[in-house]
């Protein structure tokens, strides 16, 4: 007897290809192949998580008490340590019972978010280029995507005044990342400010995915929640990522006003059992050090950087100084798609690199390099470069 053949559903059939799982899969074939290959794709810390935490973790993991189900809510001492990081960082006071939600990443809580404040046929307003699950979660939360074009003749702001009148009408989701993934941009608490009244006016909610607000080099990445009212539509992803070198722990938290932390808490009460508490108290330690951990991992990425710049620009390469980020934003040469340059790229010189189209539509043109091997090998990767004809 023949069998149906299985047909995924609809919603998955709609997205595209994952982005950083398709370098990732072309990266391993070319590694199998014995290539030696210089990976800055992903932006993923090469370096080790801090000892401070891993030693955290060994004490946290063998209280028996731990190995339980965790709270929902999370424990209360690292909601506790989150306040104190951003009333320390950023003048920002909240209160750890109500308006802070510890998140398995930020990822995570950037992807179930939708669901807490869109319904079918609302729009959610997102960038582009952006991180993908912008879209995705919109998509799965059966919304409507708006794209709003990052361009560098904006600093790679959205032109908020561009927005036609009927889509604000629909909109109940403004997206934002700064610092920006890929571009590196830094808004400002002026641009804040402004979105903030935007998203009073039109009865919006805003998610600032800060995710890199600690690696900015030139000067601190604000936070949105310093504009007064913030919180009233306003919820702020952060990461322990990128700032802790800690990508495979999976910690994150989401931080404004109550009733918005509690519908998304609500969301993830009915998918997900909390973060590893062990792994919660390694995230607290992380937050307690802050002062003493970040700034050596911050001057490490700013060292490559600086290396990565000079270096490009040494092969006559018009590359320009991020301020915030890991990631290198580069024009392609002319000729050249993003899609056919990251193929050269890998094809000739062995360099993995990230195509701008996978990040949307306005970004074509460029392609995205990570920081995230030694410097050595950055340069390496540059010199690979520079032997080609382009």
């Amino acid at each position: 007897m023949a069998t149906t053949p299985f047909i995924k559903s609809d919603r998955l059939q709609k997205l595209p290809p994952y982005l950083f799982a398709e370098i990732d899969k072309k990266k391993k074939a070319a590694i199998a192949a014995g290539r030696d290959i210089i990976n800055l794709g992903v932006g993923d810390p090469d370096r080790p998580t801090p000892e401070p935490i891993i030693r955290s973790l060994q004490r946290s993991v063998e209280v028996p008490a731990y190995h339980q189900y965790a709270l929902d809510q999370g424990a209360p001492e690292l909601r506790q340590s989150i306040a104190t990081f951003m009333k320390k960082r950023y003048s920002v006071d909240l209160d750890p019972a109500n308006e802070i939600l510890p998140l398995i990443g930020s990822k995570e809580g950037i992807a179930h978010f939708p669901f807490a404040v869109l319904n079918p046929g609302d729009i959610a307003l997102v960038p582009d280029p952006c991180y993908p699950v912008y879209r995705s979660s919109t998509m799965f939360a059966g919304a409507d995507v708006y794209t709003m074009p990052l361009l560098r003749e904006n600093g790679f702001l959205p032109d908020l005044d561009a927005i036609p009148a009927d889509v604000y009408h629909r909109a109940r989701l403004l997206f934002l990342n700064y610092p920006n993934n890929p571009t590196g941009a830094i808004a400002d608490l002026a641009f804040y400010e402004k979105v903030v009244a935007l998203a009073k006016q039109h009865n919006l909610v805003i998610a600032q995915d800060a995710a890199y607000n600690e690696m900015a080099y030139d000067r601190p990445a604000p936070s949105i929640l310093e504009i007064p009212g913030a919180k009233d539509v306003v919820v702020e992803f952060h990461s322990l990522s990128k700032t802790f070198n800690m990508t495979g722990w999976r910690v994150g938290f989401a931080v404004g006003g109550a009733p918005l932390i509690s519908a998304l808490g609500q969301v993830k009460a009915n998918t997900d059992s909390g973060i590893f508490t062990a792994i919660q108290f390694a995230g607290k330690t992380a937050l307690d050090e802050y002062d003493t951990i970040t700034p050596p991992i911050r001057a490490l990425y700013r060292e490559r950087r600086d290396a990565f710049v000079t270096a490009m620009k040494g092969i006559g390469w018009d590359v320009s100084t991020p301020p915030a980020t890991f990631y290198m934003w580069i024009s392609c040469p002319k000729g050249y798609t993003s899609s056919d340059l990251c193929a050269k790229l890998l094809d000739e010189a062995n360099v993995v690199t990230t195509p701008g189209i996978g990040f949307g539509k306005s970004a074509e043109g460029y392609i995205r390099a990570a920081l995230t091997v030694e410097t050595p090998r950055l340069l390496e990767a540059v010199a690979r470069i520079g032997k080609l004809s382009l």
